[in-house]
């Protein structure tokens, strides 16, 4: 249905691929407060229905507004990317070192602009976007610079008796122009920590921010033109237009960060050109909570890896807990007990908790409490302001497995906990879903955690903790199954955008006629004792070869 558009990609999913366009179904249906826009004849590939019914999630776009970002705007852009980057200039070691130093740089300077960014789009409490992203940033990219000069070496290969004599290496080069979409939850950190990683291994970088973060996404657009090199480096605002418009283009590789519908869309747009892509996406992260743990230390820290981490609103935030029906009580005491040590008697009135990001998720986060099935497990927690954005810190218990609030990724303030008789049940009820982009385990039995961690699939895993896995630069962050594909941080990310390319040096010297025709017996019998690594054979082979 042409005639609204929406300024999100969020909430559409593809309904037609053919050829070279893309069209969207938007997947919610209350229009009741919507007036009907002329459809863009700016973006004739899209083809986009009803969005939510909040008005500041439509956004009119008339068919003459010249600064739309089109399809043909976007082709120039890539052709001038590759252009610099055929030039070689991303290539040298001086280029890297200079742009990675330009971000530190950024992230010292201009450390209370992000902040106060960070606050407009998500009321996010300073010391939570200092540690969350501006320190992640920090530590990422003098990671990158330290340990760079390591990271464009090549690697020595040993080489095979068939090839004698020779040697062989690895040798890491830039994939070329590369695409980055990030989203709005941690906006400086998801945007610019794959930057970053494409930066090391020498590409020339787009970057289309969230537009709904619009105060980070403007910032982040500035700030990169002022203290990168915006020749190879750019930054594309907008929404689905401009994210349309790019994916039409043939990039070396994409990186999306996002929900998994949306994640499909950009698989589908890089399928058309054999493009390689990083999903990173989410699920529900499951954490089990054994009886014998430190119950003060693990209350404290799931409140760090959920209301603590954006208001749950997180991709790697515990989204649902599961215990022992006889523990959940003393569980659901102590998570009382800390909650209000943390963010006091009236949450609600919390500066140390971010709000939800916009009406929309408020609303959609207010229909999984009070689906019928649903609202009467609420044992702590559940309310609401709708002008402020604000939802308290909301536990439940028991919820149907099949309500909505299990079905889909919560990513807000509302942690059900489901119980089970004993906690090897759990592994099962974890395995019966979709794999999670986190899973975590919280107990003192040694036997429990190699089982976890042989038993249960996720993209990545903390024991005892919840979220922090991330921090540490020699783990891959990355999804599996439905919660991703690839990964990235430190040295992972100058993988993810390079390409390794396997090469063999040979001389003239020492060159055997054995591998060219005629295939005579003598050779064929040597070339096969050759193959097969069998010292005796090739042994006996060349004692006939110059027998006679």
């Amino acid at each position: 249905m042409n005639g609204v558009y929406c300024n999100s990609l969020e909430g559409f999913r593809p309904i037609s691929g053919g050829g070279r366009s893309l069209i969207f179904r938007c997947l919610f249906t209350d229009k009741s407060k919507l007036p009907l826009l002329p459809a863009p004849a700016s973006c004739p590939t899209i083809s986009l229905c009803l969005c939510s019914a909040s008005t500041s999630a439509v956004h009119p776009v008339m068919a003459d507004n010249k600064d739309v970002f089109d399809t043909r705007e976007a082709s120039l852009l890539v052709r001038e990317l590759r252009s610099i980057f055929k030039s070689g200039r991303t290539k040298s070691y001086d280029w890297r070192i200079s742009q990675l130093k330009g971000i530190e740089r950024m992230m010292e300077e201009r450390e209370k602009d992000i902040v106060e960014a960070l606050h407009l789009d998500l009321s996010r409490p300073e010391l939570e976007s200092i540690i969350a992203e501006i320190s992640g940033l920090k530590s990422a990219s003098k990671k990158a610079m330290k340990e760079l000069k390591k990271w464009m070496m090549s690697e020595k290969v040993k080489t095979s008796m068939t090839t004698y004599p020779s040697s062989a290496e690895i040798v890491p080069e830039p994939l070329g122009v590369v695409l980055i979409i990030s989203t709005w939850n941690y906006p400086f950190l998801l945007s610019l920590d794959p930057v970053i990683g494409a930066i090391a291994a020498g590409n020339a970088v787009v970057l289309k921010p969230s537009e709904v973060a619009p105060a980070t996404s403007s910032l982040l657009a500035k700030l990169l033109d002022e203290y990168l090199d915006n020749s190879a480096i750019r930054v594309i605002e907008g929404a689905v237009p401009e994210a349309t418009a790019l994916l039409e283009q043939k990039w070396d590789k994409i990186l999306y960060t996002g929900s998994a519908r949306v994640g499909r869309i950009v698989m589908a747009a890089a399928a058309r050109h054999l493009t390689p892509v990083i999903l990173e996406l989410g699920g529900k992260c499951p954490a089990i909570v054994d009886s014998n743990v430190k119950l003060e230390v693990c209350a404290r820290r799931i409140i760090a890896g959920k209301w603590a981490a954006n208001c749950g609103q997180a991709c790697i935030s515990i989204d649902y807990i599961i215990t022992t029906k006889i523990f959940a009580s003393k569980l659901i005491d102590a998570l009382k007990q800390a909650l209000e040590e943390s963010f006091g008697e009236n949450p609600m009135e919390s500066k140390d908790m971010s709000r939800i990001v916009n009406l929309f998720h408020f609303k959609r986060l207010v229909g999984l409490l009070d689906e019928d099935q649903v609202t009467d497990k609420i044992v702590l927690g559940g309310q609401r302001d709708e002008k402020l954005l604000k939802i308290a810190p909301t536990v439940l218990l028991d919820v149907p497995e099949d309500s909505q609030i299990m079905q889909e990724e919560i990513f807000g303030p509302l942690l059900p906990i489901l119980t089970v008789e004993t906690l090897e049940e759990s592994f099962e009820l974890i395995n019966s879903r979709q794999k999670p982009l986190a899973a975590y385990l919280f107990t003192n039995d040694e036997q429990m955690k190699k089982k976890f961690v042989q038993n249960v699939s996720a993209g990545g895993m903390a024991i005892n903790d919840a979220i922090i896995h991330v921090t540490v630069p020699g783990l891959p962050f990355g999804g599996v199954g439905e919660s991703g594909m690839g990964a990235y941080h430190g040295k992972f990310s100058f993988d993810a955008f390079s390409h390794k390319k396997g090469v063999l040096y040979r001389g003239f010297e020492g060159d055997s006629s054995l591998r060219y025709p005629p295939y005579t017996q003598k050779k064929q019998t040597l070339m096969k004792a050759l193959l097969n690594g069998n010292i005796i054979g090739i042994i006996l082979a060349l004692i006939k070869w110059y027998g006679k």
